[in-house]
């Protein structure tokens, strides 16, 4: 445990010093509003199917930031670790509002989670690998061309009861550090940096949802970052496994 707090201690030391850093260079700040649903449907005790539904907004539902979709297959060892596969895709609007195309990705995605407890403290770790297809745009237009890189993805997450009582709120401490590779990455190996501070609360038998505050720091494929702050409410169904 000691170890893992260091680890998180580290990636925010290292958040903490990039972000110092960022206004020596061209940083554009944003708010962003963002929705979604995670929902685990499990097949039996060991298989199931993972299908989310994303919506991030400019600030609070302005305008469109971008859709995301996923949909996968997981095999689950017990309940601390499970594997799963997929694709996902991402949709964004125009670089113009209501002018161009819109430029879409296209991922498939691996990812191990291990779940595990240290006395009342819940520990996620989450390593996902992407690789992903951006489409290619000049002048608001899709050429039919393709930009590809793979990125990998580190989460890290506590939970934290506050009470006894299993229906008050938990609180949650996340980071989630992005690293990408590719022929068009040249800048840009650091993707982005994702800070979650909020609370999680359980619903009902596999429902629940978390809501709080995102800090976002990511650096685009010249010497621009974005700077983003994201307000969060994120739902959760883990379906009950059939009963043979």
């Amino acid at each position: 445990m000691k170890k893992t707090i260091q680890i998180l201690m580290l990636l925010l030391l290292l958040f903490k010093t990039s972000a110092g850093q960022a206004p020596q260079k061209q940083v554009t700040h944003h708010t962003y509003t963002w929705v979604s649903i995670n929902s685990n449907l499990n097949r039996d005790a060991h298989w199931f199917v993972m299908a989310d539904l994303h919506l991030r907004e400019n600030d609070f539902f302005a305008s469109n930031s971008f859709m995301f979709a996923r949909l996968g297959i997981g095999y689950r060892w017990r309940e601390q670790l499970s594997l799963a596969a997929g694709y996902a895709n991402l949709l964004q609007p125009p670089a113009s509002i209501g002018e161009g195309d819109r430029p879409d990705e296209h991922r498939v995605f691996q990812q191990a989670v291990l779940s595990t407890r240290y006395k009342k403290i819940a520990m996620l770790q989450r390593l996902r690998n992407e690789q992903r297809w951006q489409s290619v745009l000049v002048n608001g237009t899709k050429t039919g061309r393709t930009k590809f890189s793979n990125r990998i993805r580190y989460l890290l997450s506590f939970t934290i009861p506050v009470s006894k009582n299993k229906w008050y709120p938990q609180a949650v401490v996340a980071d989630e550090c992005m690293l990408q590779f590719g022929p068009h990455v040249v800048y840009n190996t650091f993707d982005q940096n994702r800070i979650f501070l909020g609370i999680k609360q359980t619903l009902g038998k596999g429902l629940s949802f978390d809501a709080g505050y995102t800090s976002v720091f990511q650096q685009k494929e010249s010497e621009h970052y974005i700077q983003g702050n994201v307000y969060r409410l994120f739902f959760y169904y883990n379906g009950p496994a059939k009963k043979k």
